[in-house]
């Protein structure tokens, strides 16, 4: 890294300061103004934190202007076509690809540390018939850390690589659980002669007199598909929370409880389940491809298209180019709510020729195919987000990693601005 400096100071005075300019290997330039409160006796001011950068971190990088995204230098194109998801697990966590060796003992690890302890499928007796599987999720995520002490010493290498190992391997099946209390159907154990994602598969749709379930080939590879594109995004959301969390000393169950809540929220997890919502509610209302399109143009009408465009990403979403084939695999192969995979695919074809979204680069992004592929599988809207939080426990832990040796990690603490009563006495009767 080189550093250069900034000079900032108020008009009409000659109070100035020198902040330091921070480049990366990759990506823009940030002013370093730890500084600035002291020396110039303000601070900055930024909603969302948007302008802001609250780490260093070399797991991933996006470029939104080039629709460029890279896990620890690799294109996702490459590791999509090439990799697998316990790969790019291995990647987000060491830095680098694994020898032949070293991914057939990292798959052995995850593989036989699937299965969960008893006392945490009691948990889910507790829940509601009907509570939302992100409810549940969060819930026994958090509880891991009670029966799994024996390697809470976040000061231990060795304890961060075994919660670490854990969380992966523990989490399809407590999404899995998720899934089957909400139907009211038995548990599936984890099975060890399976791989990670056509384990899962298993889980989630086997019974126990059927015990030949067997996902198809292009089932399991969309799974797999979706798990590597949504396992890292920078400093999103819930990746952000894992590491405010993080930065108070918790405990790695905990910070990414916290990661599964923010995912939560229908702004940040919640975008694939909008997409089918939307289609739902264009079929119900009769309503053409075409109204649909011209309702969205309309700045009048608060309709919007949902899966459509991508704050970060102001050219193309990489990984939505690399799901569409996928999808359209998918859907071939198994059919389902034809209906609406038909309107789907029209809408997708007209706005991909429609001027007005060429314009203003506003393509079909990776929720819009997700949560068609999701669909199709035959998951009910609620698990969508679930799988999402399962594919992104890998980034979480992996920034949680991160940040345990990072020399300028420190609790977080944001400023505000306080627009409050000024100081007022209590009025003594």
């Amino acid at each position: 890294m080189t550093q250069d400096t900034m000079t900032l100071g108020r008009p009409g005075s000659d109070d100035s300061l020198d902040l330091p300019v921070v480049t990366g290997s990759l990506g823009t330039p940030a002013v370093d103004v730890r500084k600035l409160k002291p020396g110039l006796g303000t601070f900055t001011f930024d909603p969302g934190y948007a302008s802001t950068a609250s780490c260093r971190s070399a797991i991933t990088y996006i470029d939104g202007d080039k629709g460029e995204l890279l896990y620890r230098g690799y294109p996702i194109e490459q590791l999509a076509k090439h990799s697998s998801y316990l790969e790019v697990c291995y990647l987000l966590l060491d830095g680098e690809l694994p020898s032949e060796s070293e991914m057939e003992e990292f798959k052995h690890i995850i593989t036989h540390h699937t299965m969960v302890h008893e006392g945490i499928a009691d948990f889910y007796k507790g829940f509601h018939y009907d509570a939302h599987p992100m409810a549940m999720l969060c819930g026994v995520v958090g509880a891991m850390s009670s029966f799994y002490h024996d390697s809470l010493d976040i000061n231990n290498p060795e304890h961060r690589k075994i919660a670490a190992h854990r969380l992966i391997a523990k989490m399809p099946t407590l999404a899995a659980y998720c899934y089957k209390h909400f139907l009211g159907q038995p548990f599936m154990y984890p099975r060890n002669d399976l791989d990670y994602s056509a384990n899962f598969l298993h889980m989630m749709f086997g019974v126990r007199p059927d015990k030949d379930f067997q996902p198809s080939a292009t089932m399991v590879k969309a799974l797999d598909l979706i798990l590597i594109l949504h396992a890292d995004h920078e400093q999103n959301a819930s990746t952000s929370t894992v590491r405010l969390a993080g930065s108070s000393g918790a405990n790695p169950f905990a910070c990414i409880a916290a990661g599964v809540a923010t995912l939560w929220g229908p702004a940040h997890g919640g975008a694939n389940e909008a997409v089918i919502n939307m289609l739902d509610a264009i079929s119900a209302s009769g309503e053409t491809i075409d109204s649909t399109i011209a309702r969205a143009k309309d700045k009048n009408d608060p309709f919007r298209l949902m899966g459509f465009g991508h704050r970060v990403y102001k050219n193309f979403d990489p990984r939505a180019t690399l799901i569409r084939e996928m999808c359209h695999d998918l859907l071939g192969e198994m059919g389902g709510d034809q209906p609406m995979f038909e309107m789907a695919v029209e809408l997708e074809q007209k706005t991909l020729e429609d001027d007005y979204f060429k314009e203003r680069k506003l393509y079909p992004n990776v929720d819009f195919y997700s949560g068609l592929i999701l669909r199709a599988m035959g998951l009910p809207l609620n698990m969508f987000t679930v799988i999402f939080a399962m594919a992104r426990t890998v980034g979480w832990i992996s920034h949680w990693l991160e940040m345990q040796t990072d020399p300028d990690a420190r609790i977080g603490r944001p400023q505000q601005i306080y627009i409050g009563e000024k100081h007022r006495d209590y009025p003594v009767k």
